[in-house]
């Protein structure tokens, strides 16, 4: 999804603080804000998803630029706050709750639907999940939060060739790993 020739108009009363604004930002970026989360912290990506949009909330007046950049923006910050997180975490021991547990908490609206976008989506983390770190997070930037290659290696801090190259082995690896799964009917 994308605001598309909307997005100035929204911008601009995201601005202002609008909630009309930050509730359409929100609800198109959301979904693949939690996807890229889940995948890096998955015991508190709602809660990492909170303190991202509070720190675009708190900088967004001085925004400058289009919808990629601001995608290229949320992510930035977003990762910012995985890091963060990893940060502290290192020297903390905790005991985490297995997530099959608290994904029967949450209410679903449509149950067929969600079990099946469930099951893609959990499906397509979990084999991203086993690729190393530094490609998982090029094919989730990528792919999940839609951002161009630029953008991507601005956020990583990373030339844009060594994310082609990093998103070529990704994907050379994933389809490796699909080629030796059974077909199942």
């Amino acid at each position: 999804m994308s605001l598309g020739p909307q997005f100035p108009s929204v911008l601009a009363g995201a601005k202002t603080g609008a909630p009309w604004a930050l509730e359409a930002l929100y609800r198109d970026l959301q979904p693949r804000l939690l996807g890229y989360l889940n995948s890096q912290a998955r015991e508190v990506a709602e809660d990492l998803a909170s303190e991202t949009w509070i720190g675009v909330a708190v900088a967004v007046p001085w925004f400058e630029g289009d919808e990629d950049a601001f995608r290229a923006f949320l992510f930035t910050v977003a990762r910012r706050r995985v890091l963060d997180h990893r940060r502290k975490e290192s020297g903390r021991r905790t005991d985490a709750t297995e997530p099959a547990a608290l994904e029967t908490l949450s209410p679903v609206s449509d149950g067929e639907r969600a079990a099946l976008d469930s099951l893609g989506t959990g499906w397509a983390l979990d084999q991203i999940a086993t690729l190393p770190p530094d490609q998982a997070e090029v094919v989730l930037l990528r792919v999940i939060a839609d951002l161009p290659v630029e953008e991507v290696a601005s956020i990583l801090g990373k030339r844009p060739g060594a994310v082609r190259s990093l998103q070529l082995r990704a994907l050379r690896r994933l389809a490796r790993q699909l080629a030796q799964e059974p077909v199942t009917r």
